[in-house]
């Protein structure tokens, strides 16, 4: 453990539920394990993963007032007084707080390294804003992003994407993972699982975790899985909340699926789901480098996911670790589940999931801030 009263922060908009809140929670974790205090910056304190926040760091909150849409720029003075106060030697960011907090040390006038990282595939991202919002976020992305001393990608796949997209130099941008995999994770999939589903001599289930939003394209699945459902018994279970659950529930009962699909929301621990799944699928449009992907090789589940971009192919090693099938391909995606429940499993080796290691990304994260 290092002894160093050098105090680090990680600023993000909130702790909702998603992948990259789950990463900067784990490596606020493992900074602390580390010896160096932490504090972990939230625009506002609210989410699904509040009730994970790490005992370890300190939490600080930027408006206490709810301020709804647009919380991370109305953040930026509230961010300045914190820089100046605590005058933390390294702040580190994802999301729609990378800009704000290039703009809070510029304000500030306070020495601090300054690390940001790109979790989606930009391009693809940005398409899926307003014509006007695109211009925009291209044209600060190009501003500012070269002033951080650190531009971290999460894959290749993102990094190149951003270099191509925004002409950031080649040199600027370097390849980070998210630390996904931590010393507790094992306990928890070894957790017992208490839903009906998973009893002996039920048919097998079909899993997948991620927000009920456009990004994950469930409807997709939905259709895959009533495909699949027409050649064996199955089930399909998704982990997670979002906006598209009346339309996913609406397009179950139009498929007739409706009986043989469960969306129990938010699950704090879906480790042990992932390590009784018959079959883990993602579907999505686009990823930067899904989180899940990494736990479920950690807990042994047979994969299929699409090859989107970016993340999935590299992850999966271009399928030697799981199948991959063109983004959107309906009956691509059910012959896979289907050759996959009919036993053609690939079962990912150890290697698959070492590189998303919390001790191995902290230290990546110590070097870029030049303490290691």
């Amino acid at each position: 453990m290092v002894n160093s009263q050098k105090r680090l922060a990680i600023f993000l908009p909130n702790l909702v539920s998603g992948g990259t809140e789950r990463a900067m929670i784990n490596l606020a974790d493992g900074l602390a394990r580390r010896g160096y205090p932490v504090d972990f910056v939230l625009s506002q304190c609210e989410g699904s993963f509040m009730g994970q926040f790490p005992k370890s760091a300190r939490l600080i909150e930027l408006n206490r007032m709810r301020v709804g849409a647009g919380r991370s720029i109305i953040s930026l003075p509230a961010l300045i007084r914190y820089i100046r106060k605590e005058r933390p030697s390294a702040l580190f960011t994802a999301l729609h707080s990378n800009v704000i907090a290039i703009w809070a040390r510029q304000v500030a006038g306070v020495p601090l390294r300054l690390v940001i990282s790109e979790q989606n595939t930009f391009s693809v991202h940005n398409q899926m804003l307003p014509i006007g919002y695109q211009q925009l976020m291209l044209w600060l992305i190009r501003q500012n992003y070269p002033s951080a001393d650190v531009i971290a990608a999460v894959s290749e796949g993102v990094a190149d994407d951003l270099r191509r997209t925004t002409r950031i130099r080649k040199d600027r941008v370097q390849v980070i993972h998210n630390p996904i995999i931590t010393p507790e994770l094992e306990g928890k999939a070894r957790e017992c699982l208490d839903h009906p589903w998973f009893k002996p001599g039920e048919p097998p289930v079909i899993l997948s975790v991620g927000r009920l939003d456009p990004q994950k394209d469930f409807p997709m699945l939905l259709r895959a899985f009533a495909q699949a459902r027409q050649y064996l018994q199955a089930r399909l279970l998704i982990l997670g909340e979002g906006p598209d659950r009346s339309a996913l529930c609406s397009l179950a009962k139009q498929l007739g699926i409706e009986n043989d699909l469960c969306l129990p929301g938010f699950v704090s621990n879906p480790y042990p789901y992932m390590a009784q799944a018959s079959v883990f699928v993602l579907s999505s449009r686009w990823e930067g480098l899904p989180t899940v992907i990494a736990e479920a090789l950690y807990c042994g589940a047979p994969l299929v996911s699409t090859d989107c971009p970016s993340g999935p192919r590299e992850m999966l090693r271009d399928g030697l670790y799981g199948k991959l099938v063109p983004v959107g391909d309906v009956d691509s995606f059910a012959q896979a589940i289907i050759n996959t429940l009919k036993g053609d499993v690939i079962h990912p080796p150890l290697e698959s999931w070492r590189p998303y290691e919390l001790d191995t990304v902290v230290s990546q994260y110590l070097r870029a801030i030049g303490e290691e």
